[in-house]
């Protein structure tokens, strides 16, 4: 008994016809029918009823059809498992995030990941949230980490909350410290200079609202940089920036961190992947590290979008 007469006679007793059944296998009818007549004489008992061209599983076939049915899908199990502990040994992982959790939360977490699995490559596409689920409806990324809530026009993702992040304020060392009494209110940033993400970054969008809130509109000395170009320029003096917390904890000794009063903002961090694809081993494999880091009593993951 051959595995591949397995496949075929299966395929002929759920389609109940030769022909349709070939085509499902790739194989030629005349193929097909001499692989069956080899079963049935191994196994000593017609497995179909050919009477006037009408196929039906005789009584040996139905007792076979359930065997045959587990010993694929069996099959099937245990090619997938060795699939996937290889794709564990030299897989890739290919993963969306923010430029701000490049630079704060993910060296400490793909260093772990790295260390367990060191065959794997890590491919990493920095962007705002949006493109980053762009790029994940087209299949261009396993998983990003993106700031919610989505954008509303998003499609069917699956979010896991990681962390929520409070933002503060960073200044040049050397400069005055903006409000008062080690904390500011989004007031206070009302006529200061401020060092201002481009056009598409989460943070750059909460902050201005968050100004527009308090009645204002934010000043800009410098405008469109990505967080490395922001803080370098507010290391020259040329303003002040609303960073995340982890961002101001990694920007050294020549930077000034400043909490915001409360209410304060905070941002939420989750880990996506598209709903209608399951990530491959590999990402999923980064996927448990990345929930591994976050604070207990997060929410648990959650169908969004349209």
């Amino acid at each position: 008994m051959q595995f591949q007469q397995l496949m075929y006679f299966v395929a002929v007793a759920e389609t109940r016809h030769f022909t349709r059944a070939a085509e499902e296998v790739h194989v030629s009818q005349p193929s097909l029918s001499q692989q069956i007549r080899a079963l049935e004489s191994e196994l000593g008992a017609e497995l179909f009823s050919r009477a006037r061209g009408n196929i039906a599983l005789t009584d040996a076939g139905e007792a076979l059809l359930p065997l045959a049915r587990r010993i694929l899908a069996d099959a099937d199990t245990a090619r997938h498992e060795v699939q996937e502990l290889a794709q564990l040994r030299r897989g890739r992982v290919r993963l969306g995030a923010t430029p701000s959790l490049c630079t704060g939360l993910l060296p400490d977490v793909l260093r772990t990941f790295h260390d367990q699995h060191p065959g794997i490559q890590l491919l990493l596409e920095e962007g705002g949230s949006h493109d980053l689920v762009r790029e994940l409806a087209r299949g261009a990324l396993d998983l990003a980490l993106v700031v919610l809530p989505l954008p509303a026009a998003s499609p069917a993702l699956t979010t896991v909350e990681l962390l929520q992040e409070d933002l503060v304020v960073v200044s040049a060392a050397g400069a005055p410290r903006p409000g008062k009494g080690g904390s500011v209110r989004i007031a206070d940033l009302q006529g200061e200079p401020l060092v201002m993400f481009r056009h598409g970054y989460d943070l750059r969008e909460l902050t201005v609202a968050a100004c527009r809130a308090e009645g204002f509109e934010p000043s800009f000395t410098v405008e469109g940089g990505e967080m490395d170009a922001v803080l370098g320029f507010v290391r020259a003096g040329l303003g002040v920036a609303v960073v995340p917390s982890m961002v101001a904890g990694r920007a050294g000794h020549d930077l000034r961190t400043t909490r915001l009063a409360p209410p304060g903002l905070r941002r939420t961090i989750a880990l996506a992947h598209r709903s209608d694809v399951a990530p491959p081993r590999a990402a999923r494999e980064l996927q448990r590290v990345l929930l591994a880091s976050r604070p207990d009593g997060l929410a648990k993951s959650s169908p969004s979008g349209s």
